[in-house]
């Protein structure tokens, strides 16, 4: 029988020690999160900030049979919301538009600092045939490059997601990253080394 730790049997040490080890397994994979809702780094650290900062006042109410990552998500994605509400609105106006100024009408010219239609052609393709190689890589060693390589997550994060130990970890990264750069040696415009 296991026994789920609630606020009355714990001290605020131990809640102390606890959640800071919670922030640390799951900071870099919360920051990830924050940054595709939020959409820009600032908004993401601050997102991530008070995300955890409402995690810890609330964390007595936190069943520990839950996840905690899906806990904190929710709580993400209401602090997200609450972002949003507090923003003033902002009026959107055409750049097609003239604006009407003490001189007269004055238009807008905005510089596409965008990539040329070229390398945006030649990116996309890139990101096809990375897609196609990862897509035929057998799902474990699939699985373990992507969360290394385009999550970033860690080792033990990897381990714990995949429920599997480092070292299998380790071995399936290297053996998926040697698999993948055998599918795409040899396609146009890789040149892998």
């Amino acid at each position: 029988m296991t026994t789920v730790k609630t606020m009355t049997n714990v001290s605020n040490e131990d809640y102390r020690d606890e959640f800071d080890e919670l922030v640390r397994r799951h900071h870099k994979q919360a920051y990830n999160v924050a940054y595709r809702i939020a959409g820009n780094h600032a908004d993401a650290e601050d997102l991530v900030q008070e995300a955890f900062m409402r995690a810890y006042r609330f964390f007595g109410q936190y069943k520990r049979e839950m996840p905690f990552e899906s806990w904190l998500y929710k709580i993400m994605s209401n602090a997200f919301i609450d972002m949003l509400r507090k923003r003033p609105k902002v009026q959107i106006r055409s750049l097609d538009k003239p604006v009407e100024t003490d001189d007269g009408e004055a238009s807008f010219e905005v510089p596409d600092k965008g990539p040329t239609p070229e390398e945006q052609t030649i990116a996309n393709e890139t990101q096809s045939e990375i897609k196609k190689a990862l897509d035929e890589l057998p799902e474990m060693f699939r699985m373990a490059v992507i969360y290394a390589d385009i999550e970033g997550l860690s080792y033990e994060e990897i381990a714990e997601v995949m429920n599997c130990n480092i070292g299998t970890v380790r071995s399936r990264i290297h053996r998926g990253r040697k698999l993948l750069k055998d599918k795409l040696t040899g396609r146009e415009g890789f040149d892998l080394g």
